[in-house]
């Protein structure tokens, strides 16, 4: 059997997996093999699994809670350690906006539909504002930070080796660190008959997962190397924002559960999902 993993490169810890041979080496006593599917959008996780393009993905904590919405019937299997310097919404460091507030009215950049909803949303909130009617997302893209180099945008979310060039350069001030907001962890899920069927499998997958994490946290250099060579910007960019993260594979616990119904809970106060999810539902159940 092949056991089918998803991949996108804005989930660290499967983008380097994918490039390592530590997923086969776990799986192949179980006399299983791995395949890959790379995808573009994290978003777009919980269909893939529904439909059964793959068996088992990661992303930040936005996607599970909008999959949960959407009737995607997905199990945490594992959480990432927070990652409190992985991004960072940053402003002009001479303009108009110097707290959340003053976001009001205006235009945001960010990767809607990923974590960076959740933090912008639960940011908004804390100060009294709404995501859904007190500004106006839109989609990041090439031309975020000149946009709000040249003051035709509010704010830009920021994260990896973009945010590192930003500060780079200079010019930009970070109005809030992801940390300041949410714990922003990476989280990984599978279809639940999978993860209910096959515990062996995904204890197998989150060894590997760690072994990853282990190899980036040792070899940050050649990891930058390789971002750089096939996603864009330069190496020392992407070591500074790899060496920003913990490289650590946690347990789903009932902390993370929470954190997870608080944006959940937040996401569908401002409409962004269609109804409420109960988080603690996507958990694996006990065998009979």
């Amino acid at each position: 059997m092949s056991v089918t993993i998803g991949v996108h490169s804005n989930n660290p810890t499967l983008y380097y997996l994918s490039r390592l041979d530590y997923a086969q080496e776990e799986l192949a006593p179980l006399g299983e093999t791995v395949a890959w599917h790379h995808y573009t959008s994290g978003v777009r996780t919980g269909g893939l699994l529904t439909d059964g393009t793959f068996d088992f993905g990661g992303t930040g904590s936005t996607p599970p809670v909008t999959a949960q919405a959407d009737g995607h019937d997905i199990v945490y299997t594992a959480v990432s350690a927070p990652r409190p310097e992985h991004g960072a919404l940053l402003v002009t460091e001479d303009g108009p906006i110097r707290t959340v507030a003053d976001l009001k009215g205006g235009t945001v950049h960010l990767g809607i539909g990923s974590w960076q909803t959740h933090l912008l949303s639960k940011a908004l909130h804390g100060a009294g504002l709404s995501y859904s009617a007190d500004i106006t997302p839109e989609y990041s893209g090439p031309d975020s930070e000149r946009l709000l180099r040249e003051g035709k945008i509010a704010a830009w979310i920021a994260q990896g080796a973009e945010l590192a060039a930003a500060r780079r350069t200079g010019g930009v001030r970070t109005l809030l660190r992801t940390g300041d907001v949410i714990t922003d962890r990476s989280v990984f899920f599978a279809r639940r008959d999978f993860a209910e069927q096959r515990p062996d499998v995904v204890a197998a997958l989150l060894t590997a997962l760690q072994r990853a994490d282990d190899w980036v946290a040792a070899h940050s250099r050649e990891a930058a190397e390789i971002a750089a060579a096939d996603l864009g910007g330069t190496a020392e960019d992407w070591e500074t924002s790899l060496r920003a993260l913990p490289w650590r594979i946690e347990p789903v616990t009932d902390a993370f559960l929470a954190e997870q119904q608080e944006a959940a809970d937040i996401l569908h106060g401002v409409g962004f999902i269609p109804r409420a999810v109960t988080t603690a539902d996507a958990v694996a159940r006990e065998a009979a």
